[in-house]
C-alpha cells in the first residue's frame, strides 16, 4: 500500500510551514507504512524530534506573542494532522465521514485528497469495529488517529478501548505498544439532547494504561494532538463541541504541548481554581467579577486528566492554601472527585479550607435550553463558591 503524500499534501504542508526555518522533508513515494515503522533509526529520530519540540514548548507563553497566524480550533487540529501525516507516513486517520465529508466538525477537511483514502479511511457506523481496527493497526506499527463522530458513540467501543487499547501492552508482557489517538467532540452543546451531551472522562479515567488530555484553546489543541500522535502510549483527546470555532493566534513554528503538564492561565495569591475544557471560560468570566470584588484567584487549566500534574497543582495550593475545582463532568465519579481525592491525599496539610468541587448535575442533560443550563456550572455559582471559601 503506497502511503506517500500527494502533491496537494506537500503543498498544504509547505503553506503551513512558510515561516519555519527548515521545511519538513518529503516522504519518498516508495515508502510503505509497515516498513517505515520498522526502519532502523526511526525510533531514535522520533525521540529526537519529540525532545526538540518539548524544549521549544517550554517557551509556549512567550512564543504566542511573536508573529503567528489566527486559526479556529478545528483548523488548529487540522493543521496538526496535516503536519504529522506529512512528517510520518505511519500516521493515518480512521472514522465515520472523515474522508470526503471532512469529519463532523471539519477537522479532516481535504485530508483524503491530500493523503488518499487509505490513510484517511471512511468507515461504516460501527465504532467497536473501526476502533478495534485502529488498535490492531497500532500493534502492527501504524499511528492511527481514531475520530468518534461524538464521544458518546465511543461507548460502543468501550471493550476495545479498555480490554485491548489500555491493557494489551501489559498483558502481552511488553511485546506490543499501542500508539493510538482516540479523539472527538463531547460535552454539553446547545440542545443536543442527553445522548449527544455526554462527558466520558469519568468513564475512561478508570482504564489502566491510557492517558487522557482535554484541549481548551486552538494553541493547546494543536500542541496536544501532535504530542499525542507522537506518543507511544494510547491517548484519549477530549474536544468540546462548543469550542471548535474559538479563534486564537498560534505560532507559525512547530511546537507541541506536554501531555502531562497543566497550564497556568492566571497567576494569583488567594485561591487556586482548577478547571479544564469549556469550564475554563466560565471560570474566566467569574474571575472578572471576583477581581472587581477584590479577590485574587489563581486559575490553572489542568489539561492532563490522567495523570494529574500534581507538581503544578501542589505548588499553587502551597501558595494559596485554598482550592476550588470547576468541571463539566458529572459529580459522582467524575474528574473533580478524583482530583479532590488526590489533593486531600497529597496536600492536606497545606489547606486552610476544605477543597470544593463544582460539577454538573447527576442527571441526563435536558433538551430544553433553560434546563440544560441549570445542569452545568455557571459563572455566578463560581463567584459564590469563591466567596464562601475565602470567608
Amino acid at each position: 500500500m503506497a502511503v506517500a503524500p500527494s502533491p496537494q499534501a506537500t503543498a498544504a504542508a509547505a503553506a503551513l510551514s512558510r515561516h519555519r526555518s527548515a521545511a519538513v522533508p518529503p516522504v519518498p513515494r516508495s515508502v510503505r507504512v509497515a516498513t517505515a515503522a520498522r526502519r532502523p533509526g526511526w525510533t531514535r529520530a522520533r525521540a529526537g524530534l519529540v525532545a526538540r519540540a518539548v524544549v521549544a514548548a517550554k517557551g509556549e507563553l512567550a512564543s504566542s506573542d511573536t508573529g503567528g497566524h489566527e486559526v479556529l480550533m478545528f483548523e488548529a487540529l487540522r493543521e496538526a494532522m496535516i503536519e504529522e501525516m506529512t512528517l510520518d507516513p505511519t500516521v493515518c486517520m480512521i472514522g465515520e465521514d472523515v474522508g470526503d465529508y471532512g469529519g463532523s466538525y471539519k477537522v479532516s477537511k481535504g485530508l483524503s485528497e491530500m493523503f488518499g483514502d487509505l490513510r484517511v479511511l471512511d468507515t461504516p457506523i460501527a465504532e467497536n469495529s473501526f476502533t478495534g481496527m485502529g488498535i490492531g493497526a497500532a500493534m502492527k506499527g501504524l499511528r492511527p488517529v481514531v475520530e468518534g463522530m461524538n464521544m458518546g458513540f465511543l461507548l460502543l467501543a468501550y471493550n476495545q478501548i479498555s480490554n485491548n487499547c489500555g491493557m494489551l501492552p501489559y498483558t502481552s508482557g511488553g511485546q506490543f505498544k499501542i500508539p493510538i489517538v482516540i479523539r472527538g467532540p463531547g460535552g454539553v452543546g446547545r440542545q443536543l439532547g442527553a445522548e449527544h451531551s455526554q462527558r466520558l472522562e469519568s468513564y475512561f479515567q478508570s482504564i489502566p494504561g491510557i492517558q487522557m488530555v482535554a484541549c481548551s484553546t486552538p494553541y493547546n489543541a494543536k500542541g496536544l494532538l501532535k504530542a499525542a500522535i507522537r506518543s507511544d502510549n494510547p491517548v484519549v483527546l477530549f474536544e468540546h463541541v462548543l469550542l471548535y470555532n474559538l479563534k486564537e493566534k498560534i505560532p507559525d513554528e512547530e511546537y507541541i504541548c506536554s501531555l502531562e503538564e497543566a497550564e497556568m492561565v492566571r497567576p494569583g495569591s488567594q485561591l487556586t481554581i482548577l478547571t479544564y475544557s469549556r469550564m475554563r471560560y466560565h471560570v474566566m468570566q467569574a474571575v472578572k467579577t471576583l477581581v472587581n470584588k477584590g479577590y485574587d484567584p489563581e486559575v490553572i487549566d489542568i489539561r492532563s486528566l490522567k495523570p494529574f500534574d500534581l507538581h503544578t497543582i501542589g505548588n499553587s495550593i502551597k501558595k494559596t492554601h485554598r482550592v476550588l475545582i470547576v468541571e463539566e463532568c458529572m459529580r459522582t465519579g467524575g474528574i473533580g472527585a478524583s482530583l479532590r481525592s488526590a489533593i486531600i491525599d497529597n496536600f492536606w496539610d497545606e489547606l486552610d479550607a476544605r477543597p470544593v468541587c463544582l460539577s454538573s448535575q447527576d442527571v441526563p442533560t435536558p433538551y430544553a435550553a433553560t434546563l440544560e443550563d441549570a445542569t452545568v456550572v455557571q459563572p455566578a455559582q463560581i463567584v459564590a463558591a469563591v466567596e464562601e471559601i475565602c470567608q
